[in-house]
């Protein structure tokens, strides 16, 4: 798995993985309950990983999608 995408934004995960499981790439939330130590204030950011062999094909799903992904 490699990370594609890292942010504070709440609903910008849910929104990326409806585009990636619309094209069949396989996607994996981490940091999901680090809310809990953080007290739900959104300072950690979480992560989405995707398979290796789907890295490309997802960075460019979200380019076409116009997602800000990167930095």
């Amino acid at each position: 798995m490699e990370e594609l995408l890292r942010t504070n934004d709440i609903t910008l995960i849910p929104l990326v993985r409806t585009l990636l499981n619309g094209e069949g790439i396989d996607s994996f939330e981490l940091d999901v309950n680090m809310s809990v130590l953080e007290g739900s204030i959104g300072i950690l950011p979480r992560r989405l990983m995707v398979r290796a062999d789907q890295i490309e094909q997802a960075r460019c799903l979200l380019r076409d999608a116009g997602v800000n992904f990167e930095g």
